[in-house]
């Protein structure tokens, strides 16, 4: 049996004559004919009884009937997905991410890119960087973003780097400031990131640069924890661009730290994992609302 042999069957049980079947399929009539016989000898056993010109199933017709209904059924919304995953409106993306910017950040690309894309699945994971790169091997995400450096094979990796910014109370006296130095934030309270980070050393190396106290009062592992100490009133942090846009609408106030501290992320792509249509348009809208926090040359 072939799949035009079926729907051959098909439509001459719903239009009960060759003529109606042929109209339906865009065929001729001997043609439909010759489907029909086809089909009968290959499954043993007739199909239909010629009665005044019209055709009568037989019962091993109709009880046949079900059963290609629901295969025709079933290709036909196969065929619907294929176009749809061709035209990039259904399928499943993987993201992983440190937590800082899967809090509020992704999630808004996310529904944003959900909005113009149908029945897409997005499956967010939010991981600490470590997580991320330990899952490079086994090729579990489509995309993630996580700090770098990530020096492991398997992973193809595209870098962004911004400038880490002082956040603040919005009533803080150096809120009035454009920019803020280590001199500014000297023996001020401060919130920082744990000591094994790269950006808690480039932090310590500018204020000892400038001779300048840096008073820490607590150490967290995440950007978010900080701004959240922040907004509590525990003092000031430097923290990544993207956080501290997200804690601007809570009440807290970022202005730039000078000399410059980068923060590099990368984009990681899994070189063994099959890439899916829905991961272009993705990632471009993604950059698109990264572009805004990247460091200017």
């Amino acid at each position: 049996m072939n799949l035009r042999q079926l729907e051959c069957f098909r439509a001459v049980m719903t239009g009960s004559s060759v003529t109606r079947a042929a109209a339906l399929l865009g065929v001729s009539q001997p043609a439909v004919s010759g489907m029909l016989r086809t089909l009968e000898e290959e499954l043993g056993f007739p199909l239909f009884v010629r009665e005044g010109g019209r055709l009568r199933p037989t019962a091993e017709a109709r009880y046949l009937y079900d059963d290609v209904t629901r295969t025709l059924a079933s290709l036909e919304q196969t065929a619907q997905t294929a176009r749809a995953i061709r035209a990039r409106t259904h399928g499943r993306l993987v993201v992983a991410s440190y937590p800082g910017i899967a809090i509020d950040f992704l999630p808004r690309v996310v529904a944003e890119f959900l909005k113009s894309h149908g029945d897409v699945r997005v499956e967010l994971h939010a991981r600490s960087a470590h997580v991320i790169h330990e899952l490079i091997p086994a090729q579990q995400f489509d995309i993630a973003i996580a700090d770098l450096p990530a020096n492991a094979r398997g992973v193809h990796t595209e870098a962004i780097t911004m400038d880490c910014v002082v956040v603040l109370p919005r009533g803080h006296a150096l809120a009035r400031r454009r920019e803020i130095g280590p001199a500014d934030l000297d023996g001020v309270p401060f919130i920082a990131l744990f000591r094994e980070h790269l950006i808690h050393n480039r932090v310590a190396q500018a204020f000892a640069n400038a001779n300048a106290v840096l008073d820490i009062v607590a150490e967290t592992r995440f950007f978010a924890s900080n701004c959240a100490l922040v907004g509590y009133g525990a003092g000031v942090s430097i923290v990544d661009p993207i956080t501290a846009a997200d804690y601007g609408r809570r009440g807290l106030v970022a202005r730039p730290f000078r000399p410059r501290v980068p923060y590099e992320l990368g984009l990681l792509f899994p070189t063994e994992r099959p890439r899916p249509l829905l991961l272009d348009p993705f990632v471009a809208l993604l950059k698109e609302r990264l572009a805004p926090f990247l460091a200017k040359p």
